[in-house]
């Protein structure tokens, strides 16, 4: 079944219509008809199988014939990471992450971040996307761009992943489910100062291997690592 999303889909209404960009991928690109069936989630758990009642290109008119409710999961994985200077590599991120099952994205302004703007609705697209294709019923949270002292702040305690000397926890040994953020540094890495400032908040710092990684592929790898410590 051909899967929409709308945030603002509620089982209260029972006759729901859907936004233009939907109705128009609905009416004008997949030629859908009246009578047809096809599912929408909102990205806060709930899947709703529709019947198209009038297909409208601007405003689709759809009824609800069944709803069903994931459970939220209990565990969190949030990435805070300096963007890389490319935009596709960050798109890249964030369809993969969205795949594996993140729960919240953040991005890092740091000393050496060499971005300092982001086309967050771009982004969310891109997450929008890849959890209709993955069955994702939660869209993961995305956050802009933060202030590196901002978020520790806002964010006490978690890991903390960079290419400096010294002895570094596995994530397998430090990861907690819920309340720990991994930081991930930017093309050049967090300064000393940040990775000093951010252990004094109560941040474990973490290898990610020998390898030396990019930004993005050691963002999903840790990703990865937590999302297979919550199964």
């Amino acid at each position: 079944m051909r899967l929409f999303y709308d945030p603002n889909i509620t089982a209260e209404h029972p006759i729901h219509i859907l936004n233009e960009e939907e109705s128009k991928h609905v009416v004008r690109v997949l030629r859908m008809v009246e009578g047809d069936q096809l599912a929408i989630l909102n990205g806060k758990g709930d899947r709703f199988v529709c019947q198209i009642s009038e297909p409208h290109p601007k405003r689709c008119s759809v009824n609800i014939i069944e709803n069903s409710q994931t459970p939220k999961p209990n565990y969190s994985i949030h990435i805070a990471l300096g963007p890389t200077k490319q935009m596709e590599r960050i798109e890249w991120f964030v369809e993969k992450a969205t795949e594996i099952g993140i729960t919240e994205i953040t991005f890092l302004q740091s000393v050496n971040s060499e971005r300092v703007k982001l086309k967050l609705d771009r982004l969310e697209r891109k997450a929008i996307s890849a959890m209709k294709q993955s069955h994702r019923q939660y869209l993961p949270k995305l956050n802009g761009l933060v202030d590196f002292k901002s978020f520790i702040k806002d964010n006490p305690n978690g890991l903390i992943a960079h290419c400096y000397d010294g002895k570094k926890n596995s994530i397998q040994n430090s990861y907690e489910s819920t309340n720990c953020p991994i930081l991930i540094g930017p093309e050049g890495d967090f300064s000393m100062e940040e990775v000093t400032l951010a252990k004094k908040a109560g941040y474990k710092t973490i290898t990610l291997g020998n390898n030396r990684l990019r930004t993005e592929t050691a963002a999903l790898y840790a990703c990865m690592q937590a999302k297979l410590m919550t199964e």
